[in-house]
């Protein structure tokens, strides 16, 4: 884990690095801050300052890659050394699948994986709700997860995801330490036929892991999860934010025409 001087060290070189590429880095910070948090954290230091960071983000067997150098500190071979030291501990931990992110726009990002041979999976957006107008809440729609709800939340990532059941269940035993975020079930009708979190950082409330059980998709109950959370945390001067994968036509079409708007890119690569 990072001490706190560490993560205000990272917190000013992300915006250094922000604000000379004119990005939004991923560095997941409401994972870097978890007192319990167990990956490792790759620095690079230059005459007593920080000026690299490589942060490893494991779940379950999966894991996500992400960094920065400060701009006048590039050229010098400090995010080599840190990747080569997060890819030495990823494949000596054995995960079976390894995502390289940087964002779509980071044109230093992109041409560092390619010279690494780096190959390109998928993008994933970042939308945010921009609608004209706060949409009526459904009442009786979601309902906060209770710990007995754990094997219907790991069907759900099993079936919508295409996840492991083991990575379903490590992932969703995880969040219930997560104080920052509540974990809701989708209602229709007297049964229990899908999930989401919703994560509150400041003013901004992000939704993940959204999903319905196949055979209740089409029956218009994801828009109404959606307009009843954006009219939530609306009413609590929250803007509203999610991530889903570019190539998820029927998703995208649902969330624009709820009033999201696509805000950025992020890329993920496989290692070469």
């Amino acid at each position: 884990m990072l001490t706190e001087t560490q993560q205000a060290e990272v917190a000013a070189l992300q915006q250094a690095v922000e604000a000379h590429d004119g990005i939004a880095l991923k560095l997941n910070w409401d994972i870097l801050r978890r007192a319990d948090r167990t990956d490792p954290d790759f620095l690079r230091y230059q005459d007593g300052r920080l000026v690299g960071f490589l942060g490893v983000y494991a779940f379950g067997s999966e894991v996500e890659v992400c960094g920065m150098v400060h701009p006048e500190a590039r050229r010098q071979g400090h995010f080599q050394a840190l990747y080569d030291q997060a890819m030495a501990y990823c494949r000596e931990a054995g995960f079976t699948e390894i995502l390289l992110n940087t964002p779509s726009a980071s044109r230093s990002g992109q041409a560092f994986l390619r010279r690494q041979g780096a190959r390109y999976a998928f993008t994933e957006h970042q939308m945010k709700w921009m609608g004209a107008a706060v949409p009526a809440p459904v009442p009786g729609l979601l309902r906060p997860a209770a710990p007995e709800d754990l094997e219907t939340q790991v069907r759900l990532d099993v079936e919508a995801f295409g996840m492991s059941e083991a990575d379903a269940r490590s992932a969703n035993t995880e969040l219930l330490q997560d104080a920052d975020t509540t974990a809701y079930m989708v209602m229709h009708e007297g049964a229990t036929v899908g999930k989401l979190r919703v994560q509150r950082s400041g003013s901004e409330a992000w939704i993940y892991g959204f999903a319905i059980l196949p055979r209740f998709q089409g029956r218009g109950i994801g828009r109404r999860v959606l307009e009843t959370v954006v009219a939530d945390c609306a009413s609590q001067g929250c803007d509203v934010f999610l991530e889903v994968e570019a190539k998820n036509d029927r998703a995208l079409h649902l969330y624009t025409s709820v009033g999201f708007q696509v805000l950025r890119g992020q890329d993920y690569y496989t290692p070469g």
